[in-house]
This record gives C-alpha cells, structure tokens and sequence, in this order.
C-alpha cells in the first residue's frame, strides 16, 4: 500500500478498482514530409468534423450543463482559424496533418496562457480538441474516459472539461488527479456531482502497478494498492434546497451570483438561478480583435451577456488587458515580469480614452437590456487608483463603482480603498497566487493556491472588517465561493455576496441556508487560528458537516 497526499477539493471517502483515463497522444513527429501537401492538408478537415461530430452526439444524450460545455467543445473542434492555421502548415512547411494541428494548437494556447485568469483555463480545452483531432489523423484511440463497466475510481494527469461532462455517476467513485489545483475544473465538477475528489497527487503516475485505490477527498489522502480493495462509495446527494435566494438559516442575505464571459455563460447562469452576475469579464470582446471595437461593437456584444440578468445586479469588470494579456491594438512592448507589469487597470490609466470607450459602452448596454449594472476595475493596488476609476465611471453616468481586490496591498489597505468606491470584490485565485508567489497554472503548487490557506483566510477577514466598518458590500467573485464548506465561513468573514461558475450555485446557495449567522462567525474566528488549510477544513467541517 502506498501513501500519498494531495489537495481534497470535493468531501467524501471511496474506495475502488482504477480506471486510468488515457494520456494524451504523443506529440507527432515532423516527417516525413507529404508527398502530396494538398492533399495531406485536404486530411484536416475532416478529421475535425469527425471529432465535433461525436462529441455533438454525446451532447445529444444530455442536457443543462453537460450539454452546453459538450457542444462549446465540439463548436472549437470545427473552428475554421484553427483548421485553416493548420492546413496552411502543410501547405507552407511540408508538415504532416497530424504535425499541423499539434503546432497551430500550439499558438492558440499560447495566445489564452499569456492571456492569464480566465482565458488561460481554457487551454486545456484546446488542448483536449488537438489531441483528438491529431488522435482521428493517426488512427489511435483518443484521449479521455474509458467506457465504464463497474463502479470504479477514475485516475488522471487531468481531466478536460469533456472528459467529465456526461460521466455515469453511478459508476464513478471518486475521481483523482496528478495535476490540478482547488479551482480547477475537476474540482468544480466534483463538488457539483458529489463525487469525492483529490488533485494535485504529485507522483501518482508512477505508482505501478495500481488495481484499486482508497481516497479522502476531506484530508487528500490517497492509498494506491497493488491488491483489490472493497468497493465503497460516500453517500452523496446532489438534490439542494436552493430556492433561488441566499440566506443564512436565520435569514441573514448573502447574494448568490455567477461569474460569466460570454453570453452562452449568462444563459447558464440564469437557468442555473444566479441572482445576478458578481462578475462580467469584458475581455472576450478583445483578445482575439485585431483593432479595438468600436463602442457599437462593445455596447452590442454586452448587452447580450447582460440581457437573461434585466432586473438583476450585474458586476462588470472593467478591461482586465496588459503585457501578460497582450492585446495587438495596444503596442505595450516586452516587461521582464508581464504578471506584476503593466496590466489591469494600469492600462487603463496609460489609455486612458481606451476605458472611457468601454466605460461608454457598458452604460449603454445597462440602458438597453436592463440589466442594474455596476462596473469595477482590475488589478487595483491603492486607494488612489480606486478614486481616479471612481470618478471616470461616475463621469460616464453609472452609478456604482467598486474594484477588485486580489493584490495583497489592496487588502491591506482596505479601509482606506473602500472609502473611495461603493463595493469591493475579492478575486481569491489571484490574490492566493500574489499572496504565495505560487502561479495558479502550477500543479506542482496546488497546495500553495488552496484557498483554505490561513493566510488567504486572514487577508479576506481584513477587508471583511472594512466593509462592515463602513458599511460597504464585500463580495467574493474567485472559485473559493465555489465550495459550499468554505462559502459558509466566508460569510462568517464578513462577506457579503458569492460569484461562482453556475453549476456551483445550487449547491453553495442550498449550504447556506444551513446554519445561522453567528454559528458561520464562529467557525470563522476558529478558523482563522489554524496553522494549515487542512488544519482549516477540519475545523469547518466539524463545526458545519450535517
């Protein structure tokens, strides 16, 4: 029996024979070169339509969700700059179909991982629809789930969000991962399904031989056997008594928001029954523009994210751009360090007609589908920069202003910043990676980027104090809000509103309305004494678990 820890990103024992989910393909070779180029780049396409149609028939045989994250996959599948890029690598270079696709992948994922936050988690998408494709043109077995026979415990480097959008959850146990951190998009779905979870398990793929494993997804524990072990699963239940209105058991209001970006993501949230939104990213609009749209463009493209939340509060985040997140009309030239350069709203003060344009552009938007929006501003470090934000956002004619507060600076002098905006909202993933010098994307420093973290925990109390001083809403719009145990003691900090992705509503919003006010302040004063975030978890899952 062999002992190993990672991070427990969904609660809940299981035990179980392994199902290994396929590696990715291995990366193709260069040569030997086509005979004939046109008709090796005439391969690619239909290869590509091959994948993208199998993956539209599994979205046929489910719904919600599942549905539409299968369907975004297959739509990326057939994308025609990516199958174009392709071809004319073949056609250019004499590469195999197979080479082709691998290096035009390749330029995509470098474009969304420079791109940072959001953008960079989808490059694992891209990834998955290269390796099929590339898996199609060479006639291998494509990466992913195996077909499952027996309840069994799913075993992966990582999983793609296809992978996992229509698993029989009947016969998945548990699921672990070698790579992957808290906010990854194991960890989201695990908690949403129920399953229990384990990322980040460093050297989980060199244990050999494996037949069954024993997991924790409380304590992160994993015990791989070379033996059968019982079949044993927790007992789940993904029935909620959300009803749409978050509340403490005493009746004490916390909203329950989505994090959207893009007009697909607000129709899911909506029927999800997110309250409104807690964050709009706005950089869909930008990244792939070779020019910056007009505010025609914007005010068009943002009217459809906020048209299913008239009525309802929505949270606009203001241009989220910089070297890290280049952008090809803005010549920001190369920084030595893009993450800690010129970014957020830093380029907005160097541009400062650029934020005016958009600025311009989200009120009328607000205008026309009626949505009661609010704007807010990225990588803020002073109340200063607060202040000159404020005011521009006023001068456009709306009327509430806050910022993001995910640099440590920020937090610390959250007084001082609230005095000058109307709301502040934690972005805790890149709070947590400033806060730790730890980069989110890094598997290896998964531990680091839990947001279970003390530290985190006590820089978030901070600004909780501050707005309940002051008076001023404190919201979380990081995946942390995602987790149903920890959404509990973020209200005991003093937060005010949760964001997540929408199909941790129903479960965050149903765990709130489990215990009242003090109990959830009481957990959190003793939470914030713990020395570890395991040492954390325990605590709240004694004081909240049923």
């Amino acid at each position: 029996m062999s002992r190993l820890t990672g991070v427990g990103v969904s609660p809940g024992q299981a035990s179980g024979p392994v199902a290994r989910v396929a590696e990715t393909v291995p990366e193709p070779a260069s040569t030997p070169a086509p005979a004939d180029p046109a008709a090796e780049a005439a391969r690619i396409q239909p290869a590509a339509q091959a994948v993208s149609d199998r993956l539209f028939e599994r979205a046929s045989r489910v719904t919600g969700d599942a549905k539409t994250l299968l369907e975004t996959t297959a739509a990326m599948a057939i994308d025609p700059a990516l199958i174009s890029e392709a071809e004319q690598l073949v056609t250019s270079r004499s590469l195999p179909a197979a080479r082709a696709v691998h290096e035009a992948a390749a330029k995509f994922t470098e474009a969304l991982r420079a791109a940072g936050g959001y953008m960079a988690e989808r490059v694992r998408d891209v990834q998955d629809v290269r390796d099929r494709i590339v898996a199609e043109l060479l006639g291998l077995t494509p990466p992913g789930v195996p077909d499952l026979t027996e309840p069994c415990v799913l075993v992966a480097r990582d999983l793609a969000p296809a992978d996992t959008a229509d698993l029989d959850t009947s016969l998945v146990l548990g699921l672990v991962t070698e790579e992957g951190g808290p906010t990854s998009h194991t960890a989201i779905l695990a908690r949403s399904l129920g399953i229990p979870a384990v990322v980040g398990v460093r050297g989980l793929l060199e244990l050999s031989p494996v037949m069954a494993i024993s997991l924790d997804g409380d304590t992160g524990l994993i015990e791989a056997s070379s033996v059968p072990l019982p079949v044993r699963a927790s007992e789940r239940s993904t029935a909620t008594s959300w009803q749409g209105e978050g509340a403490t058991a005493d009746g004490h209001r916390i909203k329950v928001l989505a994090n959207v970006g893009a007009a697909v993501d607000a129709r899911t949230a909506a029927s999800a029954g997110a309250e409104g939104v807690g964050l709009f990213r706005t950089e869909f609009c930008f990244l792939a523009a070779d020019r910056e749209p007009d505010v025609s463009a914007q005010r068009s493209a943002y009217a459809a994210v906020l048209a299913p939340f008239a009525d309802k509060p929505v949270i606009v985040r203001t241009l989220d751009a910089g070297a890290d997140k280049p952008l090809p009309f803005l010549a920001m030239g190369a920084e030595p360090n893009p993450a800690l350069g010129v970014r957020g709203l830093r380029i907005s003060q160097e541009n400062p007609d650029l934020l005016e344009r958009q600025l311009e552009a989200v009120a009328a938007a607000a205008s026309d589908s009626g949505a009661d929006v609010s704007v807010m501003a990225p990588m803020v470090s002073t109340a200063e920069e607060a202040a000159w934000f404020v005011e521009r956002a006023k001068a456009a004619g709306i009327d509430r202003a806050g910022v993001m507060i995910e640099v440590p600076a920020a937090a610390l002098t959250a007084r001082e910043v609230l005095r000058e905006v109307d709301f502040v909202s934690l972005g805790t993933n890149d709070l947590a990676q400033y806060l730790f010098a730890a980069d989110r994307m890094a598997g290896a420093l998964a531990e680091l980027n839990d947001p279970w973290q003390p530290a985190l925990l006590r820089l978030i109390a901070e600004v909780g104090r501050a707005g309940a001083e002051l008076g001023k809403p404190v919201g979380v719009c990081g995946e942390a809000a995602a987790d149903p145990l920890l959404a509990g003691v973020l209200v005991g900090l003093g937060v005010t509103s949760l964001s997540m992705g929408a199909t941790a509503i129903p479960a965050v919003g149903s765990a709130l309305g489990e215990h009242p006010l003090q109990t959830y302040q009481e957990t959190a004063r003793e939470v914030l004494e713990a020395a570890s975030a395991r040492k954390a978890r325990e605590i709240a899952r004694a004081r909240l678990r049923p």
